[in-house]
C-alpha cells in the first residue's frame, strides 16, 4: 500500500473481498469505489497483461491515487452510470464487480468536506462537488415534513419529527451553515449516552440525501445482472443497515422487497446465487481500522439462467 492510498482510504476486507472475486488472469473487472485505489491495485495485481480493470469514483479527489498502469482506467462519474459509460469504454459484459460502499477516510478526515461529526466545516457532504445540492441547502430549504422523513428513513432515527422542529426552530434566527451549527441545534435533543451515535445517524441522513446513495446502489445492482457475465462475480462491502438490506434482497430474489416473482407456471428469475455468508472483518483488522466494524461483505456469482422451475 502506498503512502499516499493509506492516507486517502485505509481499503477494509481488502483480502476477502478480491479473493472473492476470483479473478481470471484475461478478465474485465469494475471496482465502482475507487477511493484510494487500495482495492483496485489489489485486482491488478491478479490480472495479466490482457486484464482490464475501470473503475468509478465520482469525487476528483481521487484522480491523484490513479495507478501507472495501460490495464486501468478511471471514470469520474457516479457508479448509478455504469452501464453507458462501460459502453463509452467499449465493454458490454465483466467478469466481476466490486463496491466498498459508504465514505472513504479521506472525505471523513477532510474538515472543509463536512461529512465528520468530530471537525467543524461547511455542512457540504458532497461526493460529487460540481453538482448544486449542499446539506447546508437540504437542512436549511427543506421544510420540516422532509426532514423528518429523511431522518427517519435514512438515518433511522426515532425521534426524527422532533430533530426536525429543532432545526426549523433554529434556522428561523439564523442559517446553519456548518457541521458545529447543526450539532448545537440540535443538541438538546440528543442523550448524552448516545451522541456519538445519533449524530452519526443525523449526519448519515443528510449525505445519502445529498447523494442520492441508496438510489445509484438500486441503480447500479439493477445493472450489474445485465454485465456480469454468467460465472461473474458480485462482490459489495456495506456498512449499515440500509445499504445491506438492499444488497441481500437484491442477491436472495433480484429485486429490493426480496420476494421471488414467479409466473403463472411457477418458473422465476433467479439471476445470482449467494456465495457462502455474510464476511465480517477480523478483530485484528478491526483493532487497525476501527471504520471497518461494520462492515459487511456479500457475494454473489451470476447464474446465467434466468428461468427456474418452483
Amino acid at each position: 500500500m502506498t503512502k499516499q492510498e493509506s492516507t486517502y482510504h485505509v481499503p477494509v476486507l481488502l483480502r476477502e473481498a478480491v479473493d472473492a472475486l476470483d479473478i481470471r488472469p484475461d478478465g474485465t473487472y469494475v471496482d465502482v469505489t475507487f477511493g484510494g485505489g487500495g482495492h483496485s491495485r489489489a485486482i491488478l495485481e491478479k490480472l495479466g497483461p490482457e486484464g482490464r480493470l475501470i473503475a468509478f469514483d465520482r469525487d476528483d479527489d481521487s484522480s491523484a491515487n490513479v495507478p501507472d498502469d495501460p490495464r486501468f482506467q478511471l471514470i469520474n462519474a457516479d457508479y448509478r452510470f455504469l452501464k453507458n459509460y462501460l459502453r463509452l469504454a467499449g465493454v458490454r459484459q465483466i467478469d466481476g464487480l466490486l463496491a466498498d460502499l459508504g465514505v472513504s477516510s479521506h472525505q471523513f478526515d477532510t474538515p472543509s468536506r463536512g461529512f465528520s461529526t468530530r471537525f467543524e466545516g461547511p455542512l457540504d457532504m458532497r461526493m460529487d462537488r460540481s453538482q448544486k445540492l449542499t446539506a447546508a441547502q437540504v437542512v436549511n430549504e427543506y421544510d420540516e415534513e422532509d426532514l423528518a422523513r429523511i431522518f427517519a428513513q435514512y438515518g433511522e432515527l426515532r425521534n426524527a419529527r422532533q430533530l426536525a422542529k429543532a432545526i426549523v426552530r433554529y434556522r428561523k434566527d439564523k442559517p446553519i451553515e456548518t457541521t458545529e451549527e447543526l450539532i448545537r441545534a440540535v443538541e438538546a435533543h440528543i442523550p448524552k449516552r448516545l451522541r456519538n451515535k445519533m449524530l452519526a445517524q443525523l449526519f448519515q441522513a443528510l449525505r445519502i440525501e445529498v447523494n442520492g446513495e441508496l438510489e445509484s446502489l438500486k441503480e447500479m445492482l439493477r445493472q450489474s445482472q445485465e454485465l456480469i457475465k454468467p460465472g461473474g462475480r458480485l462482490a459489495v462491502i456495506t456498512y449499515h443497515s440500509l445499504e445491506d438490506r438492499l444488497v441481500k434482497r437484491f442477491i436472495q430474489s433480484g429485486n429490493f422487497d426480496g420476494i421471488i416473482e414467479k409466473d403463472f407456471y411457477g418458473h422465476y428469475s433467479l439471476p445470482f446465487k449467494k456465495l457462502g455468508k455474510p464476511v465480517t472483518p477480523s478483530a485484528d483488522e478491526i483493532k487497525r481500522n476501527p471504520r471497518a466494524r461494520s462492515a459487511k461483505l456479500r457475494v454473489a456469482i451470476r447464474t446465467g439462467e434466468e428461468k427456474n422451475q418452483g
